[in-house]
């Protein structure tokens, strides 16, 4: 690459919710901003998490000087315990964002030493060729910032998640200053998250949902039980201030919010009132008009404390008639049937579930509108692109800027992979890297493929069936067989005529094989599975995967 030049590759976080990763070169040095991952769609079946494909920054590790994270959310900060073994390099973070790393490192990878290095906001580190500043934004979580890249061409600003929220939980004002001393001396290239683009107007400050708490607190007669994102840290904190208020005690149910509330209270951005907090079970043992649980399970994930509690699979909560159920949060896209079940659940065992339809139970951490408009007007930039949404969350947000007067030359909607060039007086698309979804199913990262997963659809639509059967090694005459076990495809009891005649289907099969001289197993298996197919297909319109197993005696 020539001096002069600025590259920006996206390699997560465009084009969907999620795995949010950003690549910024100059010269031989790269800087990456973000690396987290996102949950996996319907169709991924038996997928745990999805992380970005990080083939670029493999081959590139020479280049690559830090990660610099904006803060402690899954979807920013997850695939690093995932990529991490391969890209040892610093990773900069605010304290917080830190701390939550550093307890998924220790999950994930017991005894790996990372390189984590804390910054404060207006702080300035130099990496390589860049001088990277910290700026205090709002957002769901505390210590999230912007991040400005200073090179000798210009300042590459990255907005990360914010909002604007005047009167915030934790006191931290959004750093409108340093945005508008950034714009004044001129910003390069400005990256803004379009999450919430299509919603008009400002997003309702945090403060909002503590009020809703205190009047619900103050009306229940009975246990009140509060479903939130563990990492909602504002949130935890508002409903642990409302309690001690109407003199309650509050127990936390659930793994993940369990290490949060650890984490954020070890650090100093949690504050417990004084015998506020009891353990679960000694929850149970008190009246239940003076009983607060803070769970986990606003996305109706099936393992989650609040689903286990709906569908009475809990061990120390049961849902009783009376209890007040707050869940504090909007159901991601594609999430809302599994959300809809658990509420269902819920109002069947007597509960009375305040959800997202409910005003103020829950407001975003992502900018409306018009702010929006107003992180543009503060850092003035000469180039635009949209980042963190989908498509078409993009294309708005670039509408949007046109609307403030940034040339439409000027504004660059990208894919994952694309790189993008810049220098003080042009921008231009130059090319594409590799970009896409690992898959991570248990302690396997990027074993499953597509294949995999089309088999697994294929299984879990029509089922298998195995035929087992036995030749003789040097006649190749069938010496025991066919036999055929079937699973997600009929049952058997009740399919006796239809498996027999796939046996005599088989069986003829073979005799083809044998009066050809057909002796490759792979070819026999493939006439079995082929004619199986064809047979089963006209009987019952369904494609079971068929696995023929041929044992030589």
């Amino acid at each position: 690459m020539r001096e002069g030049k600025i590259q920006v590759i996206p390699l997560g976080g465009l084009g969907e919710i999620g795995k949010n990763s950003l690549v910024v070169r100059y010269k031989d040095d790269i800087v990456v901003v973000d690396c987290g991952l996102m949950f996996p769609e319907d169709e991924m079946l038996g997928i745990d998490v999805v992380i970005p494909d990080l083939s670029f920054l493999i081959e590139n590790k020479h280049m690559l000087r830090a990660i610099v994270l904006t803060h402690g959310h899954e979807d920013h900060i997850g695939a690093l315990p995932y990529t991490l073994p391969q890209l040892n390099v610093p990773i900069y973070g605010t304290r917080l964002t830190l701390g939550l790393l550093e307890g998924k490192l220790q999950e994930h990878l017991p005894g790996f030493n990372p390189d984590l290095r804390e910054v404060r906001p207006r702080e300035t580190v130099e990496i390589g060729n860049f001088k990277v500043e910290f700026i205090r934004v709002s957002h769901s979580i505390p210590d999230a910032v912007a991040v400005a890249l200073h090179t000798p061409i210009g300042v590459v600003l990255h907005s990360g998640d914010f909002k604007v929220d005047h009167t915030p939980v934790d006191g931290e004002m959004f750093d409108f200053h340093r945005l508008g001393q950034l714009g004044d001396k001129g910003v390069l290239l400005l990256l803004s998250d379009s999450t919430n683009v299509e919603r008009p107007g400002y997003t309702m400050s945090e403060r909002v949902v503590g009020e809703t708490f205190d009047e619900t607190f103050r009306r229940s007669r009975s246990r009140i039980i509060v479903a939130t994102f563990a990492s909602n840290i504002h949130r935890i904190q508002q409903a642990l201030l409302v309690a001690e208020r109407y003199g309650r005690k509050v127990a936390v149910a659930g793994r993940s919010i369990v290490n949060v509330v650890n984490i954020a209270h070890r650090l100093g951005y949690l504050k417990i009132p004084r015998g506020t907090m009891v353990e679960l079970e000694e929850a149970n043992r008190l009246p239940r008009q003076e009983v607060v649980i803070l769970t986990t399970g606003s996305q109706g994930e099936p393992m989650s404390a609040l689903t286990r509690m709906a569908m009475a699979d809990h061990k120390l909560v049961e849902i009783m008639p009376g209890d007040t159920i707050i869940i504090s949060a909007v159901p991601i896209p594609g999430n809302e049937k599994l959300v809809a079940r658990v509420i269902d659940q819920l109002f069947k065992r007597g509960a009375e579930v305040l959800y997202e339809a409910v005003s103020g139970i829950h407001v975003s951490g992502h900018p409306s509108q018009e702010e929006l408009k107003l992180m543009i007007n503060l850092s003035r930039p000469k180039y635009f692109m949209p980042v963190h949404g989908e498509y078409r969350m993009l294309i708005q947000h670039a509408g949007l800027a046109r609307d403030l007067g940034i040339k439409p030359e000027n504004i660059f909607v990208a894919e994952n992979g694309q790189v993008v060039e810049f220098t003080p007086k042009s921008g231009r698309f130059t090319g594409r890297v590799t970009a896409g979804r690992v898959l991570v199913d248990g302690l396997g990262v990027g074993d499953v493929g597509n294949i995999v997963l089309r088999d697994r659809k294929q299984l879990a639509q029509d089922g298998i069936l195995i035929v087992v059967l036995a030749l003789n090694q040097e006649s190749g005459q069938v010496v025991a067989g066919p036999d055929i076990v079937s699973r997600g495809f009929v049952y058997m009891r009740e399919a006796e005529q239809l498996l027999e005649e796939a046996k005599e289907q088989v069986k003829n099969a073979l005799d083809k094989c044998a009066d050809r001289g057909t002796t490759e197993w792979a070819s026999i298996k493939a006439q079995v599975r082929d004619v199986l197919g064809r047979f089963l297909y006209e009987r019952t319109r369904r494609r079971p995967m068929i696995l023929p197993i041929i044992m030589e005696v």
